[in-house]
């Protein structure tokens, strides 16, 4: 379950009794999601807005607004009036990976130009493998890579994004050299891995695990530090001889810096109790994402340390999108 932490409760009592005027019923919410409709955090956002606007008694709109990898929606929030009206729901390319690869064109700031409210959940990648794949483990994987150094390649959503450095990061632990390969989405590395023409790839849960399913493709591990309760069959590679892997993906809610700490805490307590709501939770838990429910700071604090992370590594790969 998720709780408030002790320090938002004694904002709340500090802020509570201003807190109650503070969304005219008249103007809609509105959470802007950097992505295509459709795409996990178009389908998320739309699962938490839709509890969230009875728990507020507020009208929420989720407004896309995609392109460039999530940069032009987040620049628009970040560019938004602090008014209470409009919130970032993102993932953590946006936050994370986007200041060191698009340094000159950006045009935001994570740090100072947005409060965090939450991280709301969280969801590893899947080490897979096409069905001809000569390994049926991690320690096979990692063997038959070493044993034909540049033979077999890899899937990726573009460069820097979070599939592409994720496998950057596993085979520089392992000592591994593999071609990559860029895609538009994880559909298409799907039918990739299906036909053959691929050989592996960090995957989202939900595009490969009907074909695990069937056999048609393999899973080795995911990335997440611990055994995940949506994935429970599939052990942490962390486990398995790289201690120091773990590559999560994750969904947070910001909003534009100087927006007025009663909004934030109302906003962060309705999200609470609509993330403890048993329905809310099992679609979250159908995209394979488990609820965290985190504290502003500890949002705050997870952003720095995984974009000082994700710099080294596109430093060390000489990755640029300008």
């Amino acid at each position: 379950m998720v709780h408030l932490h002790k320090a938002l409760v004694a904002l709340c009592l500090m802020f509570c009794a201003a807190a109650h005027a503070q969304w005219p019923t008249e103007k809609p919410i509105r959470f802007v999601v950097p992505f295509p409709a459709g795409s996990s955090p178009d389908v998320l956002a739309r699962t938490l807005t839709e509890a969230l606007s009875k728990t507020l008694n507020q009208t929420i709109i989720v407004d896309n607004k995609p392109g460039a990898g999530g940069n032009i929606g987040t620049r628009f929030v970040a560019q938004a009036a602090n008014d209470g009206y409009t919130f970032l729901y993102t993932i953590n390319g946006p936050l994370v990976t986007a200041p060191r690869l698009f340094k000159k064109t950006l045009g935001y700031e994570p740090e100072t130009d947005f409060d965090p409210v939450m991280l709301v959940a969280n969801s590893p990648n899947v080490l897979v493998v096409a069905q001809s794949f000569p390994a049926n483990n991690v320690d096979e994987f990692v063997a038959a890579v070493k044993a034909k150094p540049r033979h077999y390649n890899y899937g990726a959503v573009g460069l820097g994004s979070a599939s592409h450095l994720a496998m950057a990061r596993f085979m520089k632990l392992a000592g591994l050299d593999m071609h990559d390969i860029q895609y538009s989405g994880f559909n298409q590395i799907t039918l990739a891995l299906l036909a053959g023409d691929l050989h592996t790839g960090f995957m989202v849960p939900a595009a490969i695990t009907p074909h695990i399913k069937t056999g048609k493709l393999k899973a080795l591990g995911i990335s997440s530090a611990q055994v995940q309760p949506t994935l429970p069959d599939l052990s942490p590679i962390a486990s398995l001889g790289y201690p120091n892997f773990e590559v999560m993906s994750w969904n947070a809610i910001l909003a534009p810096a100087g927006t007025a700490p009663n909004i934030l805490l109302n906003l962060h307590q309705a999200l609470v109790k609509v993330l403890n709501q048993e329905p809310v939770r099992q679609q979250f838990q159908a995209q394979y994402f488990a609820i965290v429910g985190s504290t502003p700071t500890e949002l705050k604090a997870l952003m720095r340390l995984e974009r000082k992370a994700a710099e080294q590594l596109i430093d060390e790969l000489k990755l640029s999108l300008e």
